[in-house]
């Protein structure tokens, strides 16, 4: 069935919003997965924080055009599914890649970060990205480790000094 123009448009506009936001987008290949497989790919996309689309590759190019996802132009090659992170940066590289590892049919093509396009075997490096709330995690510890050094320094000062008075009366105890 064919799409009428303002349908191409309303489907350019909203993928053009989607990437003006987006902190990171994932290319596949989903030829072969079931119905079923890609509904379950959609809901935890939902769940995820990832906005997640089939659109053809030529309303694509048009769409990421002066957005700093461009650079996916030269991956769109056949059938492609577009998975952009909203929230965290790592979210749709985690899913997409989760996915693949249960359908051997589903295929990552490329990732893009920052304006620069990464092959699918960089996956990793964006899959491994700390969610936000393991970020802010990592972040409290760091800064509360000072805090905790300085006041196990000052509580070593007293307990030094019961140590030497301790010593001090053994050593009476002992003379006597």
């Amino acid at each position: 069935m064919a799409i009428g123009l303002e349908d191409k448009k309303a489907i350019v506009a909203e993928v053009n919003e989607a990437a003006g936001g987006a902190l990171s987008a994932v290319l596949a290949d989903y030829r072969g997965v079931t119905a079923n497989d890609m509904t379950t790919l959609r809901k935890q996309a939902r769940e995820n924080g990832v906005y997640l689309r089939v659109v053809r590759n030529t309303l694509t190019k048009l769409a990421v055009g002066g957005t700093e996802f461009e650079c996916i132009k030269e991956a769109l090659v056949g059938p492609t599914i577009l998975a952009f992170s909203m929230e965290d940066p790592g979210a749709a590289a985690r899913l997409l890649k989760d996915f693949a590892k249960e359908n051997k049919d589903f295929e990552i093509k490329a990732l893009a970060v920052g304006g620069e396009l990464l092959g699918a075997e960089q996956i990793d490096r964006l899959a491994k990205l700390p969610t936000r709330d393991q970020a802010l995690g990592m972040l409290a510890s760091v800064m509360q480790a000072p805090i905790t050094k300085l006041v196990r320094t000052f509580n070593e000062v007293p307990s030094k000094v019961t140590r030497v008075v301790a010593a001090v009366r053994d050593q009476k105890k002992e003379a006597a």
